[in-house]
Formats: C-alpha cells, sequence, structure tokens
C-alpha cells in the first residue's frame, strides 16, 4: 500500500519550525547590529563627538531656558552664554590642576626617588635574596629594552600624536554640535522624525521624549555622584597631606563618569600618590577612605539616585559597562549606561509601559500627513500643533516635511 506523500515542511515538528523561524531572525537582528557597530567605529571621530554634545546638551539646556525666562537672552544668545559658560569652568579646572601639579611635581619625583630607594633596601633584605646588585641590573637591562625599542615608542608617540589631533578635532566637532543643538534642536529632530513612515512619528516622538528624560537624569545624577566621589576623596587627601590633593580631586571627578571602572581606577592612582609621598601607613589609611566613599557612593548614592534615575539595577549597569568596554573601550564604558537606560525607556513606553505619564502627549511633532492622503480626505490637514515641552519651543509646521 503507497502511503500518501507529505511535503517536508509537514513533517518537521512544530517546535523545531518556531525554533528556526527565531533563529534566522535572531540572526538578522545580530548581523544589523554588527554592521551598526562596525559603522560606528569606523565614524567614531564623528559619532563620539556628537553623542558627547547630546550629553552636553541635556546637561545646559536647563541653563539656556532659564537665561531665555529670567534674564530674557534671545535663544541665540542664551545658548552661546551656555557653550562659552561651560568652556571656562573646564579651562579653569584644567588651569587649576595644571599649576597644582606643576607646584607638586618636583616634590612628588623627590618623594617618588626616596620611595624607589627604600623598596630597593627592602627587596635586598626580603626572603627573595635580590641583591642591590641584582636590581640594578634589572633595572639596566630595562633600559636598554628600552633604547632597542626606541622606534616603537616614536611610532607611538606618533600615534598619540594621532590621537591628541583626533581629541582637538572631536572637541571643536561636540562645541559645534552641543550650540546648535541648544539653538535649533527642535528643527532638527522634527526633520529627523520626518524620514519616517506618517504612522510611526507621533509614537517615536513621544518615546523619544521619555528617552531624553532619563538622560537628562542621568547626567544630572552622575554628575552629582561624581561631586561625592571628589569632595570625599580630596578631603581625605588634604586631611592625610597627600600631594597633589586638588588634582586627584579633579581626576576622581572626572573619572566617575564611567561607572565602576572610573572610581576603581581614579581610587587606585590616589593611593599610590600616597603610597610614593608617605609609605604604606598613609597609603593604607588613604585605601580606606577610597573604599569608604565608594562604598557610600555603590550603596547610598547609587541605589537611590542612579536607580530612580534610570530605573536599571546594579547588575544591568555592571554588564553595560562591561559589554561597552569590550566593544568600545574607555568610550563605550562612558556611553553604555546612558544609552542601556534610553533604550530601556523607549522599548518600555513602546511596549505600553510609561515610565513617565506626566509628560503626557500634549506636546505633538509638528509634521503633516502625506499629501496623497491630504488629496484623498480633499482638505489640508495638519498634526496639532506643538507645545514647549521638554525638549525645546516648538518650530514651524513645515520644517522637515516629507511627501
Amino acid at each position: 500500500m503507497t502511503g500518501e506523500q507529505r511535503s517536508p515542511s509537514d513533517v518537521v515538528p512544530w517546535a523545531v519550525r518556531v525554533s528556526a523561524a527565531w533563529a534566522w531572525r535572531f540572526l538578522l537582528v545580530v548581523a544589523s547590529l554588527a554592521v551598526g557597530l562596525y559603522l560606528i567605529t569606523i565614524l567614531k571621530v564623528i559619532v563620539v563627538p556628537v553623542a558627547v554634545a547630546l550629553l552636553l546638551t541635556v546637561l545646559l539646556l536647563p541653563l539656556v531656558r532659564w537665561l531665555q525666562r529670567r534674564a530674557r537672552f534671545p535663544r541665540a544668545a542664551a545658548s552661546g552664554t551656555a557653550v562659552v559658560g561651560l568652556l571656562v569652568v573646564v579651562i579653569g579646572l584644567l588651569t587649576v590642576a595644571g599649576r597644582s601639579i606643576a607646584k607638586g611635581i618636583s616634590d612628588l619625583q623627590t618623594q617618588a626617588v626616596a620611595g624607589v630607594q627604600e623598596l630597593t633596601e627592602w627587596l635586598s633584605s626580603s626572603p627573595l635574596n635580590l641583591t642591590v646588585a641584582d636590581i640594578t641590573g634589572y633595572i639596566a637591562k630595562a633600559q636598554a629594552s628600552i633604547t632597542q625599542n626606541s622606534g616603537g615608542l616614536v611610532s607611538s608617540a606618533l600615534s598619540v600624536t594621532t590621537t591628541v589631533g583626533h581629541v582637538v578635532a572631536g572637541a571643536l566637532i561636540a562645541m559645534f554640535c552641543t550650540f546648535f543643538f541648544l539653538l535649533d534642536g527642535r528643527a532638527i529632530w522634527t526633520w529627523l522624525v520626518g524620514l519616517l513612515p506618517f504612522e510611526a512619528r507621533e509614537r517615536t516622538h513621544q518615546a523619544a521624549r521619555r528617552g531624553f528624560v532619563t538622560l537628562g537624569a542621568y547626567t544630572r545624577t552622575q554628575i552629582l555622584v561624581a561631586l561625592v566621589d571628589a569632595v570625599g576623596i580630596g578631603i581625605g587627601a588634604a586631611v592625610l597631606r597627600v600631594p597633589l590633593a586638588l588634582p586627584l580631586a579633579i581626576l576622581v571627578f572626572l573619572g566617575s563618569f564611567i561607572p565602576i571602572v572610573g572610581a576603581v581606577l581614579t581610587g587606585i592612582v590616589a593611593v599610590l600618590v600616597a603610597l610614593v609621598s608617605h609609605g604604606p601607613v598613609v597609603a593604607v589609611i588613604m585605601l580606606a577612605v577610597v573604599l569608604l566613599v565608594q562604598q557610600i557612593e555603590g550603596h547610598v548614592l547609587q541605589p537611590f539616585l542612579m536607580g530612580h534615575a534610570v530605573s536599571l539595577h546594579p547588575v544591568a549597569v555592571l554588564l553595560s559597562v562591561a559589554a561597552g568596554s569590550l566593544v568600545a573601550g574607555i568610550t563605550g564604558a562612558l556611553f553604555a549606561v546612558p544609552i542601556a537606560a534610553v533604550v530601556n525607556t523607549v522599548v518600555l513606553y513602546l511596549h505600553g509601559h510609561d515610565k513617565f505619564p506626566e509628560l503626557g502627549t500634549d506636546d505633538h511633532v509638528a509634521l503633516r500627513p502625506p499629501r496623497a492622503a491630504v488629496a484623498g480626505t480633499g482638505a489640508e490637514t495638519s498634526a496639532e500643533p506643538p507645545t514647549e515641552g521638554s525638549d525645546g519651543p516648538a518650530e514651524p509646521a513645515t520644517v522637515g516635511e516629507t511627501s
């Protein structure tokens, strides 16, 4: 008896077919992400400054609004004043830190030489049975190795020069973009949303508003946390009479913007300076101060402030920083948490969970429907005019119009 032939797809179990459907879609998403990351890597000299400009825009936007409302500044003047003020603050911090380093570096160098001598004497009397001649021989070998690899050092210096050039160019791009984001941010955003299909524009706009609020909360909270770290460790270093206490505090402040990693590295630097300048006892006390400040940050400030601001579990923060570091080094660690926080807020809103219901939906994106739809109705229709919301004043409805 000949059985009825069945198609191969009917023979494959339903669970396998579902798994295969999930698998190829997952691979497609991973491939798209890989291509996106590759393009970002190629264009990092542009992408990173624009991302920095976005963070600075979030930080300076309240100041711009205050200057507009209280001081009656025009939008352009308020934006320029905010950017110039930021530059003055940054240059002032770097100047103060540079002067402190220039004044204390000679004393620190003398103390470092004395510390190396003490370390040499300790090694010669330790169970390692290293004589002074052995240690001197190792130092001579290291110097000879450096001399032999002078070509590599020159190429490394050239690489550093290129990196410095990229940093300067990136800083200029960041300042330029920050000014125009503050001045015409709403018009730029309206144009970007206008590139989407008409049905997706309003929902994308509302989701982005929530993401913008999350980014602002993250930025302000991170500044507060970094300030607490810097003040705590700086006061500890000053009380212990550790040289370069002010530059160390500034270094801790800047390093704290990289969650987890930055605080650890800058704390190690403070402990090493204390070790070189005052010996192991003061270094241990400095280590205790660093650990105390970081414990207060990690167990008090981060859970209450950062957890409320970005609604990310500490495990998610740690994994985000680790993934960002693996993909893009220090830059990835710096942007990992804000990206994860914004994506979390946007995805939750698109799936029906609004983290900021108080924002409402009264702030509409000012975009007209396609002309074909207007012609079909026989009348001119347009989206409801926008009101001034969390992301800047409204722009004319014609900005970013697509047809």
